[in-house]
């Protein structure tokens, strides 16, 4: 075991664990944060994407050891429930999500492009998302809700 440190969502936090716990658990198992989601675990479906320095990053791919120095924003960061994100509202105007499994990893894309774009296209939304699968065929009311965000 040893001591991760991680600062997530503005707050420094503490564990012991195994050196090489993908960030995905440590985020979920050791600090009980349920915005991403397990999906595939080879970092190609995107449910368990995060922000690192404001950027998208797969967190069932990526050691938590190796973030330590970094700012780490889960779909808990962005808002919530009683005060949602500009973003996260748009999603619920628009009613863009129907099971919601791939709706973190749409959520922390969008977020990573608005933070380094913040009026994107419709074709640069449309590649941020593009490594994202959504099985409920929500994908255009999703795009809706993120241009709606912007607007």
């Amino acid at each position: 075991m040893t001591a991760i440190r991680l600062q997530v969502n503005g707050k420094k936090r503490q564990f012991d664990a195994d050196p090489d716990i993908p960030l995905l658990y440590a985020l979920r198992d050791q600090l009980g944060l349920q915005g991403p989601k397990f999906g595939c675990g080879l970092g190609q479906c995107g449910a368990c994407t995060v922000m690192v320095d404001g950027k998208a990053v797969r967190s069932c791919v990526t050691p938590a050891q190796s973030v330590q120095s970094n700012a780490i924003t889960t779909l808990e960061g962005l808002g919530s429930s009683t005060k949602p994100s500009r973003l996260q509202q748009a999603f619920i105007d628009t009613q863009a999500v129907q099971c919601g499994y791939c709706i973190n990893g749409m959520l922390m894309s969008a977020q990573a492009l608005i933070n380094k774009t913040p009026k994107p296209s419709e074709k640069q939304v449309n590649d941020a998302l593009a490594g994202h699968l959504c099985r409920c065929g929500t994908h255009q009311r999703i795009v809706q809700a993120i241009m709606k965000s912007v607007a």
